[in-house]
């Protein structure tokens, strides 16, 4: 997930290339998000992989979605698992491990190096959003995907908790430019592009964070957020300490995902 503008593609390569930054994203999210089951649960829960598919993931970062998942594993006649960035590849193969049916490799969805109508299910979940040229990602999709197969893309909302600590921060104009290229407000037409059928599931949840020293950590791992990284720490926590109520923060959370057919 990234606060910031898209369009800084130095920073969203920093921010991505290794898993340091996104451990430190995705531990704060599951201890702190009021919704237990948990957004990668909720996603798998989602998706219809039957005995036999091949499934391909777009943008694996750590591989999390498949770690204690070896039964959704072992159905998949193939699972291709990519990612651009090679350190999160690395980091995906070690929490996935080495199997028959799993393959590892460096792919850009604007250019994807396989054959037409390949895979039975596609996922790509909070990668949409950087793609320089989305429709043709987009496209790139649909031609892999087999006549009958489905698309997962799970992402953000316009009414998240960046918004919140963007407020709280006095950030404005360039100190704070949101990337919206691809929400759960505007996906469903930019997917119309390459598919007929799109049906939008949101993901209820909040952050209830009763540590505020997490959320520093959380908001200096952002390369993206260079206003606020620019601050001293205890200026920081300052800020955040202003908005603590009954020993604690909270803040809206606005995810879900969109499945194409």
């Amino acid at each position: 997930m990234q606060i910031g503008s898209s369009n800084d593609s130095a920073a969203v390569k920093e921010q991505y290339a290794t898993s340091k930054g996104l451990d430190i994203r995705i531990t704060f999210h599951e201890m702190y998000s009021t919704n237990k089951q948990g957004y990668t649960p909720w996603l798998v829960s989602n998706y219809d992989i039957c005995e036999g598919m091949k499934v391909l993931e777009l943008g694996c970062g750590t591989g999390s979605l498949w770690i204690g998942h070896d039964d959704l594993i072992s159905k998949c006649d193939k699972l291709v698992v990519t990612d651009l960035s090679e350190g999160m590849l690395e980091t995906a193969k070690g929490n996935i491990g080495e199997k028959d049916n799993v393959e590892y490799r460096i792919e850009d969805i604007q250019n994807l190096s396989f054959d037409d109508d390949i895979f039975d299910v596609v996922i790509a979940n909070g990668m949409l959003y950087h793609v320089p040229d989305l429709d043709k990602g987009l496209r790139e999709v649909r031609r892999v995907l087999k006549t009958g197969g489905v698309f997962y893309c799970a992402t953000l909302g316009e009414n998240n908790f960046t918004d919140k600590l963007a407020e709280w921060f006095r950030l404005g104009g360039e100190e704070f430019n949101p990337n919206h290229n691809f929400t759960m407000q505007n996906g469903a037409e930019k997917l119309s592009v390459a598919f007929d059928d799109v049906t939008p599931v949101f993901y209820e949840d909040s952050l209830h964070i009763t540590e505020p020293e997490d959320l520093v950590a959380y908001l200096r791992s952002l390369t993206s957020f260079k206003a606020v990284l620019n601050l001293p720490e205890q200026k920081i926590r300052d800020i955040l300490e202003e908005h603590v109520v009954s020993g604690a923060i909270d803040l809206p959370k606005d995810y879900g995902m969109f499945v194409c057919r």
